[in-house]
């Protein structure tokens, strides 16, 4: 997999409802892969003394099913490109995409490796989110400027760079599937239009580039 001029690859040196994860390792049989992946699913967490006049809890949709799929490989090894990726940009994906791929790289403004997605758009993390259980608290008007890492249920993540011990997902309180890394929601910036841009780095000294391990990388 290649990366414009201003990154470089560090694959070298390399959870309202609120939701709950369960990770089983499983083999993959998926043709053309030669690694083993992770399904990752989510649960709703049911109150611990439900009242007996309430109606039982119904689950959110596709909840309790395999949320994602985490592949051992790069998207460009199972032959797929950018148009089924995310976008750089604003826009909000009216469809969560089948399929994410999650790069480390380095560039000139952060050295340290931080994670880009198939079409080289800058990934972040927000310092307001919860981290135990894993829950965003970035939504409508916060989400339009910050788009989540959305992803259709049974969608595939492909890694060059990552652990795929690392990735999960959480059910937002829309409903849609949001990967963490590291067990940080990981989100865009609207402001960055083009590859390379990292315009929301330190925006409220609350949102950086998400690391490989979903650390912050202020360097």
């Amino acid at each position: 997999m290649t990366f414009p001029h201003h990154f470089s690859s560090a694959a070298s040196r390399g959870p309202v409802r609120r939701a709950v994860l369960a990770t089983a390792v499983i083999l993959c049989g998926m043709a053309g892969l030669a690694g083993c992946g992770k399904t990752i699913s989510i649960g709703d967490t049911a109150p611990a003394t439900p009242s007996s006049s309430s109606p039982p809890a119904t689950a959110a949709s596709g909840a309790g099913n395999t949320a994602l799929q985490v592949v051992d490989s790069t998207a460009a090894d199972a032959g797929l490109t950018g148009t089924g990726g995310t976008v750089v940009g604003a826009a909000v994906q009216e469809a969560p995409p089948k399929w994410v791929q999650l790069s480390a790289v380095t560039s000139p403004s952060l050295s340290d490796p931080h994670l880009i997605n198939i079409n080289q758009a800058a990934l972040y993390r927000f310092d307001g989110d919860n981290a135990d259980p894993t829950h965003s608290h970035c939504n409508d008007a916060c989400a339009a400027k910050w788009p989540p890492v959305t992803i259709k249920q049974g969608g595939n993540v492909y890694l060059a760079g990552v652990d795929r011990d690392e990735v999960g997902a959480i059910r937002r309180d829309d409903g849609q599937v949001q990967i963490t890394v590291g067990g940080a929601p990981v989100y865009r910036f609207a402001g960055d239009t083009k590859p390379g841009d990292l315009n929301g780095q330190g925006v409220g000294r609350t949102w950086f580039a998400v690391g490989p391990k979903g650390e912050r990388v202020t360097g």
